[in-house]
């Protein structure tokens, strides 16, 4: 199983935050590799999207279920794809200054030998440059201030 978990204290608060998270339909814009999203289920705080991933001659689709506490927490569980298991929280917590820490964890294990050979050892960076598209979106709708960015 791959693991990976970082945190960061952004120039943001953690409703900017949440709310760039939370608002899948436009991880195609800014995401890496993201190459289509589609809300399958939509109730209360909690919906199931299918998320297109493609690189390269790999096209896959992943089903999860995420699962909204306002400002505070998202929490994504994987339903079906080309994994084995998916878990990824993200957490924000506001820190009275007008930024906030990004608290991200995710693990999974694939499916197939194959993909575990392809992506497996690349995973934490991939994973890092994942966390990274975030902060630069964050950054280009509500600004920068490079001194609040740390791990």
């Amino acid at each position: 199983m791959h693991r990976h978990a970082e945190k960061r204290v952004l120039p943001h608060t953690a409703k900017q935050m949440f709310d760039l998270v939370a608002d899948v339909e436009r991880y195609p814009e800014f995401l890496p590799w993201c190459t289509g999203v589609r809300i399958v289920k939509r109730e209360d705080q909690m919906f199931m999207a299918d998320l297109m991933i493609g690189y390269k001659v790999i096209r896959e689709k992943f089903t999860s279920r995420v699962e909204l506490s306002p400002h505070e927490l998202i929490k994504v569980t994987y339903m079906t794809g080309p994994l084995k298991e998916l878990n990824n929280d993200w957490r924000f917590q506001d820190n009275g200054d007008g930024s906030c820490t990004i608290d991200f964890f995710i693990e999974f294990e694939f499916r197939s030998r194959l993909f575990e050979r392809l992506i497996g050892g690349v995973f934490n960076e991939i994973v890092k440059r994942m966390v990274g598209a975030f902060v630069s979106r964050a950054d280009d709708l509500y600004g920068s201030d490079q001194r609040l960015h740390q791990l």
